[in-house]
């Protein structure tokens, strides 16, 4: 017996071919990552820019539930290391993945399979608990980045760098992912 929620897409989605049905969220989950890549703010000070991927990782982590969520990002991963122009800005290739922003990556990947794992259990429903997922995800991607990007520019920089100038950016986008998966819920009555 199935004791998990079930997650947003699968409320307003029923599946008829669960194959297909997984295979088209993986893909859009990728595809919206992708797009949000491109609402990218260039900082003069740190090689990591500011864009809309970790507010879509978070969407996409809590709407699809940890294995989905977790395959939608690797896919959107292996689409920019294989050079289709998914990444920030337009950027792709291999290099990229092991740039000083490839931690950044393996931590979406991470960040939505834990958010999806925490969704799963309906801890996205409410507005009361909602910050919760949106908050270990964000703090997963952090500290997976800060962590691969210290090895291109220290420990102390990583920090400066890689995650002070990102704080407050981020913090908008935790409230409003919290925000926007409850109301969504409100609308599909679950």
């Amino acid at each position: 017996m199935n004791t998990l929620a079930p997650t947003l897409t699968t409320r307003i989605l029923p599946a008829v071919d669960r194959r297909i049905h997984n295979l088209l969220l993986i893909t859009a989950g990728a595809a919206l990552v992708a797009l949000l890549a491109q609402v990218r703010i260039p900082l003069p000070f740190t090689p990591v820019p500011l864009t809309g991927q970790t507010f879509a990782v978070l969407l996409v982590g809590a709407a699809l539930g940890s294995r989905r969520g977790a395959a939608s990002l690797t896919l959107y991963a292996l689409s920019g290391a294989l050079s289709l122009p998914v990444f920030a800005g337009g950027a792709s290739g291999a290099a990229y993945i092991f740039g000083p922003t490839g931690g950044y990556l393996l931590g979406f990947i991470l960040s939505a399979w834990v958010i999806g794992l925490l969704a799963e259990r309906g801890l996205e429903r409410s507005i009361r608990t909602s910050m919760l997922p949106f908050l270990v995800g964000t703090v997963i991607i952090y500290a997976l980045g800060a962590a691969w990007l210290a090895f291109f520019v220290g420990p102390a920089a990583a920090i400066t760098k890689g995650v002070l100038p990102f704080l407050p950016g981020d913090a908008l986008k935790l409230i409003l992912a919290a925000l926007t998966l409850p109301a969504a819920w409100k609308l599909t009555k679950g």
